[in-house]
């Protein structure tokens, strides 16, 4: 059966508060994002010890780590800043193996200086993706250097958008120390969210054999152009967790949009029946609802 989970970064407080909380709710795994009100784990912070009290802790509640957030722009434009995030991963990826899951997740960026998930015309350029390249083979053999691995989340707007583009990074950086997170919304956009169904088995018939964990959220055709973020409610989220979409296409919350969900389950499935499904795209006031949706697709489908 399927395990649902969320990001602990939904719920902003002290670190067993927020463990606490998370199983309220009746989750039993959890996607751990690197910030709590009483645990310094910010860059230059984070020890061995402090990994495995953050560990034990949501192990106390029946909540293990299924992975470790570090969601980031590891190809931003400007040197000095892309060294700082990706100094940052590493010391992520350094310590995944002492959090209890060697998977550690981000996207694969843009070239946009301003915007983590707006395109950029360099990101679709041999050059662009000669450089992108390069910067993920690094971090999967840091990641596999340090018993850890890489999970790469395509993303229609960063260098790797497309399912072709997936296929393509695997391809070249065929390496042991990098993963895939399965989030069928991720790949559609103006051109392909009427051909719901003929996307997603597109996306599992090249992709089934990389996918490590996946994500529920949903997709729909916005109303505005705009880039999309949500107030949650707290100062301190990280934007990752407040982005909600760009241009034609919105990401809400599991069931608040078009997403095939019981085909994208029942592909999930077959290849996968014991997989973390980990919603986002919520808050907190969301949380039931959203797993009440999840849960009742998966009764629905015997997951």
């Amino acid at each position: 059966m399927m395990q649902t989970g969320i990001f602990s970064g939904y719920f902003p407080y002290e670190l067993d508060r927020t463990a606490k909380v998370i199983r309220d709710h009746g989750f039993n795994t959890v996607q751990l994002d690197m910030h709590f009100k009483d645990v310094d784990v910010s860059e230059g912070q984070i020890t061995v010890d402090k990994c495995k009290q953050v560990r034990e802790t949501f192990r106390d509640h029946n909540l293990p780590i299924c992975a470790t957030s570090c969601y980031t722009n590891i190809i931003h434009p400007v040197p000095a800043k892309r060294e700082a995030l990706l100094t940052r991963f590493r010391e992520i990826l350094a310590h995944a193996q002492y959090l209890g899951s060697p998977f550690v997740c981000s996207e694969t960026g843009t070239f946009h200086e301003e915007s983590d998930w707006t395109h950029h015309p360099k990101n679709k350029t041999e050059e662009g993706w000669d450089d992108c390249r390069a910067v993920i083979a690094d971090l999967a053999q840091f990641a596999y250097d340090h018993g850890a691995v890489f999970l790469l989340e395509t993303y229609v707007n960063n260098v790797v958008g497309s399912v072709e583009e997936t296929l393509r990074m695997f391809a070249e950086v065929d390496h042991p120390g990098l993963g895939l997170i399965m989030d069928p919304t991720n790949y559609f956009e103006d051109h392909n969210i009427d051909k719901m169904d003929e996307t997603i088995n597109h996306v599992f018939d090249a992709l089934s054999d990389r996918i490590c964990i996946a994500h529920a959220k949903d997709v729909m055709r916005s109303v505005d152009d705009s880039e999309k973020h949500a107030d949650i409610g707290d100062d301190d989220a990280a934007e990752s967790h407040t982005f909600r979409g760009v241009g034609s296409i919105e990401l809400p919350a599991p069931g608040l949009g078009s997403l095939n969900y019981d085909l994208y389950l029942q592909r999930l499935a077959r290849k996968h029946p014991n997989i973390p499904m980990i919603i986002e795209h919520l808050d907190e006031e969301d949380v039931p609802r959203a797993k009440k949706f999840l849960d009742g697709k998966l009764r629905a489908n015997g997951l």
